[in-house]
């Protein structure tokens, strides 16, 4: 730990301990919107693939893929890929030609060929020699073994093979790069009930099966499946998609606030967080492990769920208070029975029903309960339907919105779901008049469930402003992708890929709206 003490005081940070959290992460110095808090690689790291889904090992992109034909398991999108990904660059690089071996691609998938390249870094191989590692293993594997073969049991043989390779020598060590890291992890290993816990000892015998090492302790790859599901990140990308999966030791420092002063965001696989607002020195860095917009009584179901543990965060610790029961009540509850109310109802002292705190209207519990099971079957059918057949989806869709409208209030969570579900369907379709009347309609709720630096928020305003702007809407363009920018540079940056087309489509907006203006003007 001294030595990632050492690592972090430079960037102003400093790993620390509460007697309720346990480790945290602290700043020594202010810091300020926007700004980089810390950076990491992963120390392991998969790509959420499936029987039907495949995605490039090196970067995680799903086009032109051509399987290892060795392992039958890995997917590169290209030679360059497979490079990157056997090699990572050393600090103490010195100009030679080197012979390496890649995969070029052919009908077959890619076969190994040689390749002289002259290089004016050598990379470190030591990535290479993980993949080989791992190939050499899944090799072995049966067909039907393979089929198992999820995202998370890969991750977890990388983490043991790199775990090797690293106590070999192999493989370098830093501070911020070391299985001592992954082992300071909280697994909550004794707060797992038992059928979760068969689950972890069935996984870590065919994580036994695939390494073969005579020393291999599998409780300890069970207790490791326990870490994994607390401390491992969805890498996704600028748009928030997810892409994969990994494990980054120091990050995974971080604790959670459901009123977060930092964002956890990715730049391909590197985990950036930055911070959304000013952090004082000596404040604790804090990012959302869940998604906020919830009452408290879902968020801490959700966190007790997958993460084991009570928040007890300023937005928490407001449970049963007054303005917590009518947030809740508004996000998850019911509207008044007359339209022209935007009041939220509370349940009647002899639960016959719900009164309206604004207008005092009851709303009855049958006519409640009438629209939810009309609501129940109509759901599981949108769920099941094929998302090829987007007319069906719409119409499906669009009949829960009308009951939805009717059951629950203007700011429902529900409400809003059903409304991004409409918008993607219409994205699709190309429909980019229907589908700009529903962005309008999730913005005002966006806007309440979310803090005005939330990727989320500003993600949505630049869904509005490419729509607006594809229509003809300029000026209104101008405003959206403005708003977008104003959020996304503070919680992305602006030298990704994705940021520098955000910040090249706003100027194109300005310029073209500006144009428009001076055709008018003449």
């Amino acid at each position: 730990m001294e030595g990632l003490q050492a690592d972090l005081s430079p960037n102003g940070l400093t790993v620390s301990t509460t007697p309720e959290k346990g480790r945290c992460l602290l700043s020594i110095k202010d810091f300020s919107p926007g700004e980089v808090i810390i950076s990491q690689e992963p120390y392991v790291s998969v790509p959420n693939n499936s029987a039907v889904h495949s995605r490039c090992e090196g970067c995680f992109r799903s086009s032109n893929l051509k399987k290892c034909s060795a392992c039958h398991v890995v997917w590169y999108c290209g030679s360059t890929c497979q490079v990157h990904n056997r090699m990572h660059h050393s600090s103490s690089s010195s100009i030679v030609i080197a012979s390496i071996s890649i995969f070029s691609c052919n009908s077959d998938g890619l076969t190994p060929s040689s390749l002289w390249l002259h290089l004016s870094l050598v990379p470190n191989k030591s990535d290479w020699k993980l993949h080989r590692l791992e190939c050499n293993a899944l090799s072995r594997l049966e067909k039907e073994r393979q089929k198992s073969l999820t995202p998370s049991i890969r991750l977890m043989v990388k983490l043991y093979m790199r775990r090797k390779l690293q106590s070999e020598k192999i493989m370098p060590t830093t501070a911020r790069d070391n299985y001592n890291l992954v082992e300071a992890l909280v697994s909550h290993i004794t707060d797992i009930d038992e059928k979760q816990l068969v689950l972890y000892a069935q996984m870590a015998n065919l994580v036994n099966l695939i390494l073969q090492w005579p020393d291999i302790n599998v409780k300890e790859i069970a207790e490791n499946f326990s870490k994994l599901a607390c401390n491992a990140h969805t890498i996704c990308d600028g748009e928030l998609r997810p892409l994969g999966t990994g494990l980054y030791p120091v990050i995974s420092i971080i604790n959670h606030s459901c009123l977060p002063n930092s964002v956890l965001v990715f730049e391909e696989r590197l985990a950036v967080v930055r911070a959304v607002q000013h952090i004082p020195k000596g404040t604790e860095v804090l990012i959302s492990y869940i998604e906020t917009a919830g009452s408290t009584i879902t968020r801490q179901k959700a966190l007790k769920e997958q993460y084991l543990f009570t928040c007890t965060c300023p937005r928490c610790i407001r449970m049963g208070q007054y303005d917590d029961i009518q947030e809740s009540a508004i996000l998850e509850g019911y509207r008044c029975k007359d339209d022209r109310c935007d009041g939220f109802l509370l349940r009647d002292s002899d639960d016959k029903g719900f009164i309206c705190q604004q207008c005092g209207l009851v709303r009855n519990k049958e006519e409640i309960k009438r629209l939810a099971s009309e609501l129940k079957p109509l759901s599981d059918k949108a769920t099941m339907s094929s998302s090829s057949h987007y007319v069906e989806a719409t119409s499906i869709y669009k009949t829960i919105e009308k009951l939805q409208t009717k059951l629950f209030h203007p700011f429902s969570i529900n409400l809003m779901r059903t409304r991004e579900a409409i918008l993607k369907i219409l994205m699709e379709m190309k429909d980019w008049r229907a589908a700009l009347t529903y962005c309008k309609l999730t913005i005002p709720v966006y806007q309440r469930v979310y803090p005005g630096f939330h990727p989320l928020l500003g993600l949505q305003y630049y869904t509005c402003g490419k729509l607006e702007w594809l229509l003809g809407e300029t000026e209104d363009a101008v405003k959206s992708l403005t708003k977008a920018a104003d959020i996304l540079q503070i919680t992305h940056g602006t030298n990704t890929p994705f940021m520098k087309e955000l910040l090249f489509k706003l100027e194109e907006a300005r310029a073209e709206a500006s144009h428009k203006r001076s055709s008018k003007d003449e």
